[in-house]
């Protein structure tokens, strides 16, 4: 069974990464909707290990000023809530709780090259879960990747051990009308079928 037209419209076909916020704040509860939606999605092993951390507040978003891109740095202050999509390089230590592979846990901590390749693959794949959430929604995704890492895990992230991806400002599109869609590949241009 398909989802209908108006949800894959509002997911894919009529989304647009938002180049302004109207000033509407994005209330506690539906952050935490947003992230009940996110942790459904699948990961490999079920191991999860995205974390993320959301920027609510002003002086929180100021924070991220001086480690982002100029244009990114007004579209962070703009937003009413920034999330720095992260990743736990131990997000091992939960798999005894999330996967019944008795294992598991001991083979990545085994491993460490093979625990960070993890660790980013499936983090970022749930920060791709995070934007499609978003939209389903109603609210407007802009990620972003111009910022410097070190710069955010020493101001924001130095307690927690987790390792900054992206960045995503999240909130209400202030625009009357979608702008064009920038151009994509066809599928010829980007698909193989063997």
């Amino acid at each position: 069974m398909t989802i209908g037209a108006e949800a894959l419209d509002r997911l894919f076909r009529e989304a647009h990464t938002p180049r302004s916020f109207d000033g509407r704040p994005v209330s506690h509860a539906i952050i935490e909707q947003l992230y009940d939606l996110v942790k459904l999605g699948p990961t490999s092993g079920n191991c999860t290990p995205a974390r993320f951390l959301f920027l609510t507040t002003e002086d929180a978003r100021a924070r991220l000023k001086n480690a982002v891109t100029p244009a990114n740095a007004a579209l962070c202050a703009a937003a009413p809530v920034v999330v720095v999509v992260c990743y736990d390089p131990l997000f091992f230590e939960h798999l005894p709780r999330l996967n019944s592979e008795p294992a598991l846990r001991d083979w990545f901590a085994a491993d460490v090259g093979l625990s960070e390749e993890t660790a980013f693959r499936n983090g970022t794949l749930q920060g791709g879960y995070l934007i499609l959430a978003a939209r389903a929604l109603g609210l407007a995704a802009a990620p972003m990747s111009g910022f410097d890492a070190f710069a955010v895990e020493d101001n924001l992230l130095a307690d927690t051990g987790w390792r900054a991806n992206f960045l995503v400002a999240l909130g209400y599109a202030d625009e009357p009308s979608a702008p064009v869609r920038a151009p994509r590949l066809s599928f010829d241009e980007a698909c193989l079928c063997l």
